[in-house]
């Protein structure tokens, strides 16, 4: 793993957060019931939850801990709030802005009530906004591409979640997939994730 610096972020976390918002002007309000790549996990449920983790993580970074750190996510449960076209992108923009702070990437602090290193909450952060890009824009019937770096910063962490994720873990047991598929493809299917999901499958 490379090591933080003082004068720069560890990754950025723009190209993953403004992928998220080029999408939200596509997507009508017909599809917000639709279904996601996540089991009973609609498209409005997904958007309030990727809002609701850009605010939990911009709180992270600044070590602002509370209310928004200290609760446990849950995306089956999220309620989109009727401004989230507006409320949505600044939550991502503020995230991002948080995360470019080098600062934000060291010492400890806290996400979805589990304490952890600064550099370990900003890679789950631009992992959530990786994998939840991808679950919208498969939803929405968007392309979608990642940056390898990304890519292979998903890869590296489900790695440590293993092949039989425990109990209460937002990912499922990997999707297998041939050896020379996409990046996009084997960090997807590592999460638990078909590659191949459409919304009428």
């Amino acid at each position: 793993m490379d090591t933080q610096t003082n004068s720069a972020p560890l990754l950025d976390l723009g190209p993953a957060a403004r992928q998220i918002a080029g999408m939200l002007d596509a997507i009508d309000d017909a599809r917000l019931s639709g279904p996601t790549p996540c089991p009973d996990v609609t498209v409005g449920a997904m958007l309030a939850h990727v809002e609701g983790l850009a605010v939990a993580f911009r709180d992270a970074a600044r070590k602002e801990l509370g209310a928004t750190t200290d609760t446990a996510p849950s995306v089956e449960s999220g309620v989109l709030d009727g401004g989230w076209r507006s409320t949505l992108p600044a939550a991502l923009d503020d995230m991002v802005a948080a995360w470019c702070a080098p600062d934000a990437w060291q010492g400890m602090t806290r996400a979805g009530s589990v304490d952890l290193p600064g550099e370990v909450a900003g890679m789950v952060a631009l992992n959530e906004l990786v994998l939840h890009g991808w679950d919208l824009a498969r939803s929405t019937g968007q392309s979608y591409g990642a940056e390898e770096a990304h890519l292979r910063n998903t890869l590296a962490l489900l790695a440590d979640v293993g092949d039989n994720p425990p109990a209460g873990s937002p990912f499922g047991p990997p999707v297998p997939v041939p050896d020379d598929a996409p990046l996009l493809d084997r960090a997807v299917a590592r999460s638990g994730r078909r590659p191949d999901w459409r919304p009428e499958s």
